[in-house]
């Protein structure tokens, strides 16, 4: 298990809990957590024993966006010459886009389980996520607006594939706080609860009942679901046609088969 300092991991069964753990600092990333993040999801994605993944945040916030400490540092290796810098800028800022398209392009389903504040690069995380959930009281604004500048860690990519174009341009536009209740309005996300208890109850819940299914089929439906948000339609069939040819092959369909005609539960191999 990996040991880390500003992310907690923890595995439950099938079902990887990454925690933010700089609940001090409401949980804002800083060079620190980028990292580790980055280390966490790459065990994820390696580890056969974990097939689906839960994200949070310890303390009162899930997470406030990049640590203005972070920003700061970046602005004081910068020098006189606009054309050097942006260069060095569009490095650092296409190196920290990194992390958000290793959560995306996560093999295993990753749920986020979202309480507090959720500013900035908050929604930038939650966007790359499979599936978010949050407490009624949350509060989200796509906060970039308000610091002079459009968010680069892809929520702006992602978003209008979540809740539609026109919400996400009123969003981006304003960066106006909006609660758990409209996050669920909107669908950001997919259910709001009254406590954080009952939230984390609720998204174990369905992480296990992922994690109970065969690994094959359901790491298979996230690359087409993935796959299929980038491509047309024609290029989806082709492209599943062409992945099935080779997982329909696999022993998992013949336990679930056997499964289901003796009423008995499934046992997949990782």
């Amino acid at each position: 298990m990996l040991e880390l300092k500003t992310v907690t991991v923890k595995q439950d069964g099938k079902v990887a809990h990454l925690m933010l753990n700089r609940g001090d600092k409401a949980n804002a990333v800083n060079q620190q957590m980028w990292e580790e993040l980055q280390k966490a999801f790459d065990w994820v994605a390696e580890e056969a024993s974990v097939r689906a993944v839960v994200i949070s945040g310890s303390g009162a916030h899930f997470c406030s966006g990049i640590d203005l400490a972070l920003l700061m540092e970046i602005g004081t290796k910068l020098g006189k010459e606009v054309a050097r810098n942006a260069q060095k800028l569009k490095k650092v800022i296409r190196d920290s886009q990194q992390l958000m398209d290793t959560i995306d392009s996560c093999p295993k389903p990753v749920l986020a389980a979202i309480h507090g504040c959720c500013y900035g690069g908050g929604i930038d995380l939650i966007s790359a996520c499979d599936m978010r959930y949050c407490v009624s009281d949350a509060r989200f604004t796509i906060k970039e607006v308000d610091m002079g500048m459009a968010a680069d860690w892809g929520t702006l990519q992602r978003l209008p594939n979540i809740v539609g174009d026109g919400v996400v341009r009123e969003l981006a536009y304003t960066g106006r706080v909006f609660d758990g209740e409209e996050a669920q309005r909107i669908g950001l996300v997919n259910e709001s609860f009254a406590t954080n208890e009952l939230m984390l109850d609720k998204v174990f819940s369905v992480a296990h009942q992922i994690a109970a299914k065969s690994p094959v089929a359901v790491q298979g439906t996230k690359e087409m679901l993935r796959y299929s948000r980038d491509h047309s339609i024609e290029d989806g069939l082709n492209y599943v046609a062409t992945w099935n040819a080779a997982m329909l092959q696999s022993n998992d369909l013949k336990v679930a088969v056997m499964a289901g005609m003796s009423k008995s539960t499934p046992e997949f191999e990782d």
